[in-house]
């Protein structure tokens, strides 16, 4: 009993639920360990009973809550309204400097007006992360973080339509064997301007873990708060044209060029490294180059935004290229980013640093240039960035931030009806008790980073905000247990940089959700994810959801980056494919039984709702009666995953395999499975064919030009 509660004092969950009725209890020393990793000593009876005792007095003890959330326009929190009688308040508001006196509320607490916000005595700071401290009465002084934050994120002005791509997919005739930045403008510039889509959805840019091979999973990365460089377009570095040596820098262009011609006309998979290899080399020769003045003050600036963050990126990287990728490997003097000899590595390798410092402000740069094509083309939005779950243990991040984190512990998903081994994807997690005694300030951090040049963003396995699952190194996942996150903290941070920067925020909401999670989402403004295939009704018949049914406030999809693409899905390819791979757990024709009469529900359905004229046979005609049905639906946003614009059938990621299919390595490729460049999906028939049905039903309905102070200069 001592044990589950002090469990609960922490978040950390005594049991779960897999499927609707049914729990099942957590392993002991799964609680005993996560608890370890929370700074918790739980190993013995004493030890539970010292911190249970320990915990809840200073449960009693606290005036106010670790944070206190305060939203415009809506009451205030109990917290602040029931403070013993006398108490005064002052605020440090989050702009103010160390040396600045807090200010003081003018008139005590305990004296609410019931009105609620805007009553006399609360003068509410600015929006912004303040440090909040209560004086009360024969009492120690308390501090907590106070957020105040708008209700609700910015919504997206009108329904529209984009694409969805994983940008290393799409290569172009400029391309040094993957995508990059340059094709994503120019995605945006022609698709805006010729296909009136209103956004561009891309996979996380983060940086990777440097090494040969580096793993292509951009759900892996070093570190999510800066973007990797291998997503430059060397040549639209304004210093490629003043190269002393423009010979050598010819010869690397020409290889890339073979990278490219062996990915679209050999049949070769995309290989990052490679990219990566000859892209270091001419950035080498690049950034030789000195600044102009002006470029020099605007790298100036761009140093002095980022901060001690991006100093500690610059030298993690340095430092990985003499001892490794992996930081738990280097000298132990060196694990330290604030140690003696970390300081004396960074004077070393200062030219390296500011290398690594340069290419995170060229990448920067280059963010900025596809966002505002995009804008210019007249997306309502612009591109979407895709922020992952987590980071490699070995990485940047976790090197920098190391008190942020759970050591000890990956975060992954419990035992389901669909998995009933769970699943551990190596990322580690958040410490949210750490995160709340910094203010949040890794996480405001890495918000700012990623929306600085978006239109939107998307968070993957957004229930994340609320818990995850923590799964105690060396345990299989079975053996996990949820952690709660403080949610309404979470969400308001979330909410307050959204807004400054004035980005649409989505949440990928597919899979198990916490009740509730949904809904909180919903009234904060979040839109959620919403899958064709998978919007059936659950809690009746179960057949396909009709699309005035579906929930407005989404994006809705036919298909996700882990999910088969549309012609797969109505051919069941799919279905043969993992029979290739040895990953389906029933007989083939049992699996294919199953999958037909899936397919068939949803084409009756639409033949029913006169979106498919041509009939079931023609599986091009499908695919546009899908999209045609996601456009009869309430949807906010309707994104289409670009390769089924000309009908490729294979994932770009197969859940389940690692080297038995290569994941995160495919061109985009047509029907037959021949790879296709940008130049040529905008000249394709076929994707043609589909956007009219687009144009014609978001005729009238999309706002093709952000609205005036949309976003803060």
């Amino acid at each position: 009993m001592g044990l589950s509660r002090l469990a609960a004092l922490h978040g950390v969950a005594t049991s779960f639920s897999p499927s609707a009725g049914v729990t099942e209890p957590v392993p002991e020393t799964t609680v005993v360990a996560v608890l370890g990793a929370l700074g918790v000593d739980a190993t013995t009876p004493e030890a539970v009973r010292d911190a249970l005792a320990a915990a809840e007095s200073a449960a009693r003890a606290r005036l106010l809550p670790a944070t206190l959330v305060v939203w415009s326009g809506e009451p205030l929190p109990a917290a602040l309204t029931g403070l013993p009688p006398g108490t005064e308040l002052s605020v440090r508001p989050e702009d103010a400097d160390e040396a600045d006196e807090p200010v003081p509320l003018p008139v005590p607490a305990g004296e609410p007006d019931p009105a609620g916000p805007g009553s006399a005595w609360w003068a509410a700071p600015p929006l912004g992360v303040h440090r909040l401290t209560a004086h009360a009465p024969g009492r120690e002084p308390q501090d907590c973080t106070l957020v105040v934050a708008p209700d609700r994120v910015p919504q997206p002005p009108g329904r529209s339509h984009g694409f969805l791509v994983q940008l290393y997919s799409l290569l172009s005739a400029r391309s040094w064997g993957m995508g990059d930045l340059g094709d994503l403008a120019d995605l945006a510039s022609w698709s805006g301007r010729r296909l009136g889509a209103g956004f561009v959805q891309i996979n996380p840019l983060h940086a990777a873990v440097p090494g040969e091979p580096t793993d292509p999973s951009p759900y892996r990365p070093s570190s999510r708060r800066f973007p990797d460089p291998v997503h430059l377009r060397v040549e639209s570095v304004p210093e490629y044209g003043h190269v002393p040596d423009p010979v050598a820098l010819d010869a690397l262009r020409r290889k890339g060029a073979e990278l490219r011609e062996a990915v679209l006309d050999k049949g070769a998979l995309i290989d990052r490294d490679a990219v990566w290899a000859l892209k270091r080399q001419a950035l080498g020769l690049v950034l030789d180059v000195p600044l102009t003045p002006g470029r020099h003050a605007a790298y100036c600036d761009f140093l002095a935004a980022q901060g001690q963050a991006l100093e500690d990126h610059a030298l993690w990287c340095a430092l990985a290229e003499v001892h490794g990728p992996d930081w738990h490997g280097w000298p132990e003097e060196l694990r330290d980013p604030r140690s003696d000899a970390t300081a004396r590595a960074r004077a070393e390798l200062l030219d390296r640093v500011d290398h690594h410092c340069r290419l995170a402000w060229l990448t920067d740069t280059q963010l900025a240039d596809a966002q505002r094509a995009a804008r210019d083309a007249g997306m309502a939005v612009g591109v979407v960035h895709d922020l992952a779950v987590g980071v490699h243990p070995g990485g940047a991040d976790t090197w920098a931030q190391q008190d942020a984190f759970a050591h000890g512990m990956s975060v992954g998903a419990p035992p389901d009806a669909f998995n009933a081994r769970g699943q551990d994807w190596g990322l580690p997690p958040w410490r949210p008790d750490a995160l709340a005694a910094s203010g949040y300030a890794p996480y405001r951090g890495l918000l700012r980073g990623l929306l600085a040049h978006a239109g939107a963003l998307r968070i993957d396995h957004v229930m994340g905000l609320f818990r995850l699952w923590w799964v105690p190194e060396g345990r299989p996942p079975t053996e996990g247990t949820y952690v709660t996150h403080d949610a309404e903290a979470m969400l308001a941070v979330l909410v307050l940089e959204a807004h400054r920067a004035g980005a649409v925020v989505m949440g990928e909401d597919l899979g198990t959700v916490e009740p509730g999670v949904r809904e909180a989402l919903a009234r904060r403004g979040v839109l959620g994810t919403s899958v064709l295939w998978f919007e059936r009704d659950w809690a009746g018949d179960g057949r396909p959801l009709a699309p005035e049914r579906w929930r407005a406030d989404c994006l809705a999809t036919a298909t996700t980056h882990d999910l088969p693409s549309t012609a797969a899905r109505l051919t069941g390819d799919h279905v043969t494919l993992r029979h290739r791979l040895g990953l389906l757990t029933r007989p083939l024709d049992e699996e294919m039984r199953e999958d037909r009469a899936e397919t068939a529900e949803w084409l009756a359905l639409l033949t029913r709702l006169g979106m498919l004229p041509e009939g079931g046979g023609d599986e091009e005609a499908a695919v546009r009666a899908v999209h045609r049905f996601l456009l009869r639906t309430p949807a906010r946003m309707a994104g289409v995953w670009l390769p089924d614009t000309i009908g490729d059938r294979r994932p770009q990621n197969l859940p389940g395999t690692w080297d038995q299919y290569p994941n995160w390595r495919l061109p985009i490729a047509d029907a037959e499975g021949v790879p296709v460049t940008l130049e040529q999906l905008a000249a394709s028939p076929r994707l043609h064919r589909l956007m009219d049905v687009l144009r014609a039903a978001g005729a009238g309905s999309q706002t093709r030009t952000a609205p005036p102070g949309a976003r803060p200069a």
